[in-house]
C-alpha cells in the first residue's frame, strides 16, 4: 500500500499540471495565478490571501505576488469589508472569467480521467474516505499526536 500511495500521489500531480498548465500558458498567466483564480471561484466563501495561503499550503510570498500581477492586469479586484480595513477580500472580474471558466474544463477533464470506470456510489466512498483521510492528518498536524521518532 506505501508504494501505491506515494505512486497515486506523484501521477495525480503530473495528470493535474498536464491539465491545467496549457490554460496558464494560453492566457499568459502563471500557474500560480491561475490556481488561485480557481481557488477563488471553487471556493466563494474563502476570499482572502490567508485563506489561500491556508487552505492551498502556498507561500505568502507567491500567493502575495501573484495576487498583485491578477490585480495589474484587471483580473482580480481586491475590497475590504465592514469595518475590518486590514483584512482584504479578493474576487475575479469579468475579465477572468475566461480563463476561470477553461480552468475549470481542464479540472473537470482531469477528474474524469482518474474516476473513468468508478460507479456513483464508489465515487462517493472514495470522496468521503478522501475527506475522512485529510481530517486524520490535520488533527494529527494540529494535535500534535503523531509521534516523531
Amino acid at each position: 500500500m506505501l508504494y501505491e500511495f506515494w505512486d497515486s500521489l506523484s501521477l495525480l500531480k503530473r495528470l493535474y499540471d498536464q491539465a491545467v498548465e496549457p490554460v496558464a500558458r494560453r492566457h499568459g498567466i502563471t500557474r500560480m495565478e491561475l490556481d488561485i483564480l480557481l481557488f477563488l471561484s471553487n471556493n466563494p466563501p474563502f476570499d482572502t490571501a490567508t485563506d489561500i495561503v491556508e487552505r492551498r499550503k502556498l507561500t505568502k510570498s507567491h500567493v502575495s505576488t501573484s495576487i498583485a500581477g491578477l490585480a495589474r492586469r484587471g483580473y482580480l479586484a481586491r475590497s475590504f469589508q465592514g469595518e475590518n480595513k486590514k483584512l482584504v477580500h479578493l474576487r475575479p472580474l469579468p475579465a477572468a472569467v475566461p480563463i476561470i471558466e477553461e480552468g475549470q474544463q481542464a479540472q473537470q477533464r482531469f477528474f474524469s480521467a482518474i474516476l473513468a470506470g468508478f460507479s456513483k456510489e464508489e465515487a462517493e466512498a472514495m470522496e468521503s474516505a478522501l475527506i475522512k483521510i485529510t481530517g486524520n492528518a490535520r488533527s494529527a498536524l494540529q494535535g500534535g499526536t503523531f509521534d516523531v521518532i
